[in-house]
Parts: C-alpha cells; sequence; structure tokens
C-alpha cells in the first residue's frame, strides 16, 4: 500500500469476493487537482497542432499496449468491482477495438469539409478541438467507460480529466500508465484522484470545456445542471430498465439462451443489460419454465474460477439495495421464483433471482435493478408487449426476438423509443455503432465516430473574395 503521512485522505479499493482491502491511494488537495487541469490544458495545447493522422498513430499503439497488459488489467478490474476474470478479458478486446476502429476512421471523420457560398467565395468547415474534457466514470466497466469517451476526444485533439469510481482507482491509474507507455504525451490523459466535492470544483474550472458523465440519472441532473451553469457542453450516458421482447414468432431457445445472457453479463452490472423481460401471452409459460431453469442453474462464486457464471457484485451497499429492491417488489405482489435470498458468504454475492407477476409500482417494473436480477412480465400480444417496453421512463437499450428480422427492424425503427435496439441477441457495444440513449436515459452519442464530434468546434471558415 502507498505510504501515508497521519493527516492525508486516501481513496480505498476492496476486493468484493473477499470484502477485504486492496488498497488505498492518496487523494489529491485542491491545489494539486487545479494544478493537474492546468498541466492537461498544456499538454493539449500542443496536441491540438498535431495532424489528425498523427494522433491516430497513437490511438493504435494504445491499442496494442492495452492488448499487450490484456491479462493484468483483468485481473486488476476483477480484484477491485468482481467481474468475472474472462468478461474483464473480453472489455480489453472491445477497448482495443474502439482504438483500432477510432485509429483507422478518426482522420476521415475530422477532415475539413468545402461548400459553395450563395454569394460567391468558398466556405470551409473544419471541426477543431475544444481543449479538456472532464469525466466522471462508474465502476462496471473500469477500463471500458474510460476507452470510451476518452479515445474519441484523444483522436479529436483534446487533452481528457478522468475521476473515476472510487472503487476502481487502481484500475485508472493502470490505464494512464498504459496510455503513456504507447506514447501518448504526458498529462494529455491525467487520472485526478478527488472526491464528488472536489469533483464539483473541476467542472467550474475554467480550463474545463466539456463534461462527460456514466451514471445514474440522478447524478446526471446534478453534474449536468453543474455544467449548465458554467455553460459548458455534456454527454450524459445513464441508467436504463432495458426491455427485451419475446414475440409470438420468436426462436424461443435463442431467446432463453439470449436473455439469460443479456441479464447477468458482468455479473448484471450493466447500463446497457437485459433487465425487464416481456413475453407474449403465447409463449410466457414455456419461456418462463426455461429460464428459470436457466437462471437457478447458473454458479455464483469465485469470479477467477472458469466454471463460475456470477462473481461478487461490486460493493456491499450496491448489494443491499438491489436486495431491498427485490423485496419491496415482492411486498407489492411480484413472485420469487429463483434466488431472492442474500447468502451467507463472505463477499457480496447475490443470486440469480427470477421475478413474476411484475406490476407497475413495483422497483423490478419502474426502477433499474443493477444486478442479477430479471423481471418477467406477460404480454396479451405483440403490440401490448411493444406498449410495456416504452412504459418507462428510460431508454438506452432494448431486445426484440422475432424470425420475421424485417418485423422486428420495423418495430425498432419506428417503435421502440430507445437508443439502441438489438434483435434476436443481447446488447454489446459495438466500435462502429453508436452507443447512447433518450429520456432519462440520457442524451449525446459515443462510438461509430459520433463520439469524436461530441465536444468539438465545427467552425466555419468564409473565405469571400481569394
Amino acid at each position: 500500500m502507498a505510504e501515508l503521512t497521519i493527516e492525508q485522505e486516501v481513496l480505498k479499493t476492496i476486493n468484493p469476493a473477499t470484502g477485504k482491502e486492496l488498497n488505498n491511494y492518496p487523494k489529491m488537495s485542491d491545489r494539486e487537482a487545479e494544478e493537474a487541469v492546468k498541466r492537461c490544458h498544456e499538454a493539449f495545447l500542443l496536441w491540438k497542432l498535431k495532424p489528425a493522422e498523427e494522433r491516430a498513430k497513437i490511438i493504435a499503439a494504445i491499442g496494442e499496449e492495452l492488448t499487450k497488459r490484456k491479462q493484468e488489467l483483468a485481473e486488476l478490474m476483477t480484484q477491485e468491482m468482481g467481474k468475472l476474470t474472462k468478461h474483464g478479458e473480453q472489455e480489453v478486446d472491445l477497448c482495443a477495438g474502439i482504438c483500432k476502429w477510432t485509429s483507422e476512421n478518426g482522420p476521415d471523420q475530422l477532415k475539413d469539409e468545402e461548400r459553395e457560398l450563395p454569394n460567391g467565395g468558398r466556405g470551409v468547415i473544419t471541426y477543431s478541438p475544444i481543449g479538456v474534457i472532464y469525466g466522471i466514470q462508474p465502476w462496471n466497466f473500469p477500463a471500458y467507460q474510460v476507452v470510451r469517451y476518452a479515445i474519441a476526444n484523444l483522436m479529436a485533439g483534446n487533452g481528457v480529466l478522468l475521476k473515476h469510481a472510487e472503487s476502481v482507482t487502481g484500475s485508472a491509474l493502470l490505464l494512464s500508465e498504459i496510455f503513456e507507455a504507447a506514447g501518448l504525451p504526458e498529462d494529455l490523459f491525467t487520472v485526478l484522484v478527488i472526491d464528488h466535492d472536489q469533483s464539483n470544483n473541476i467542472i467550474k474550472n475554467k480550463l474545463v470545456r466539456g463534461v462527460t458523465l456514466t451514471g445514474s440519472p440522478k447524478a446526471g441532473k446534478i453534474v449536468a445542471e453543474q455544467a449548465a451553469a458554467q455553460l459548458k457542453k455534456t454527454v450524459m450516458e445513464l441508467g436504463s430498465n432495458d426491455a427485451y421482447l419475446v414475440l409470438e414468432d420468436a426462436d424461443l431457445e435463442n431467446a432463453v439462451k439470449m436473455c439469460v445472457m443479456g441479464r447477468t453479463y458482468n455479473n448484471g452490472e450493466v447500463c446497457v443489460a437485459a433487465k425487464r423481460f416481456i413475453v407474449v401471452d403465447k409463449l410466457y409459460e414455456d419461456f418462463k419454465k426455461a429460464f428459470v431453469e436457466k437462471m437457478q442453474s447458473l454458479k455464483v462464486g469465485d469470479p477467477t474460477q472458469e466454471d463460475t457464471k456470477i462473481g461478487p457484485m461490486a460493493r456491499k451497499d450496491l448489494r443491499d439495495e438491489l436486495h431491498e429492491q427485490v423485496q419491496k417488489s415482492v411486498e407489492n405482489g411480484a413472485d420469487v421464483l429463483c434466488g431472492g435470498q442474500i447468502p451467507d458468504d463472505d463477499g457480496f454475492y447475490y443470486p440469480a433471482t427470477v421475478l413474476d407477476n411484475v406490476q407497475p409500482g413495483q422497483p423490478a417494473y419502474d426502477d433499474e435493478l443493477f444486478g442479477p436480477v430479471a423481471s418477467l412480465i406477460r404480454a396479451k400480444d405483440d403490440e401490448d408487449a411493444m406498449r410495456i417496453a416504452n412504459d418507462s421512463r428510460f431508454g438506452l437499450g432494448g431486445g426484440i426476438f422475432s424470425k420475421d428480422v424485417k418485423k422486428a427492424v420495423e418495430l425498432a425503427k419506428y417503435h421502440f423509443d430507445t437508443g439502441m435496439v438489438f434483435i434476436n441477441g443481447f446488447g454489446l457495444a459495438q466500435p462502429n455503432m453508436p452507443f447512447g440513449g433518450v429520456k432519462d436515459s440520457g442524451y449525446g452519442r459515443e462510438h461509430g465516430g459520433f463520439g469524436i464530434k461530441e465536444f468539438i468546434n465545427a467552425k466555419a471558415i468564409n473565405i469571400m473574395q481569394e
């Protein structure tokens, strides 16, 4: 552990599989944080002058360095937040894929555009970086949540600050080490080891030009309000209660398999995870039987073991909050088909849980359950299933299971009120497709080139005469 003075405040990381402390990190003073922002800005002033092609080469190198150190990063993420080690390895692979796609496509995304002016002359639109972008990120994907916004903004020419969740501070610092080992200039990507009160000052700092947050709608409203008071643009990737529709013509076997994977991947701690399973009356009983059998069979335990399917939840308070949501749902009429009890073991474990008779007014219907708890909802028919899916204040992702792909695409395009829809599979981010939501799930987009242009200045240069 780091050596500390008696007076110095620290941020702690805890292994959720054991409940024991892993490490502690000295918290920055206000002055140290302010100086770090200044150094990031100074690094940006040089970085923005590099041609996009040169920036892209370093982005590619970051991807290669991530791959080289995949095992180290994956194992640390498992220790800090409890994800299965194999899921950590997949997360790093996704991060490397984001770097690769961005390095190959970023320069074209940032090319100048020319347009003729109505009264003669020539117009040039240039996509200029705006400065230092501040990211506030959660613990559930310690590498991906960072790479998703940082790589796009570095490609755009911006500087990047990171305030990561306290529980994954070690992962944040390892990412910084990996970025610089790949050739990224020092201070251009800066980890701020600070608390929430200090974070408010970072948002106010004049050198910070934009703020992006991944977190709960409550946190999003607070941060967006703080940034708006400073007239700073924001991107908000917030929570969700994603609905997966199993329509009358669905392949039942595939639907059950994908829905189980979609609910339990990353221990169920995924904003875009499958959470509400809306099944038409014709298939409901068959789906329920098969789904419960598969959920019951999942082994909960040590996330480093290959046969484990669900590891511990990231923190005790998160596990307790999830259990309280389950209990309140049961008090309001839901039935527990499997799971629903906190095991008498060390660590912050929670079993795969299935709730039936889920209705409005229950947390399982109305709110986001951030863990391995599935909500089963019966629909009269396909139309009723779509209505129930949209009966939510959230709108991040969703799924449709149907053998009629054309019909499913039409439902996704014209009726599903979400930012993303997954057809006959479960939702994972794709480097070349936009990621983001609507309603209480936030605004703004990342991936697929969209994130590169979230924090840029689309500058109009009007050449009236040459």
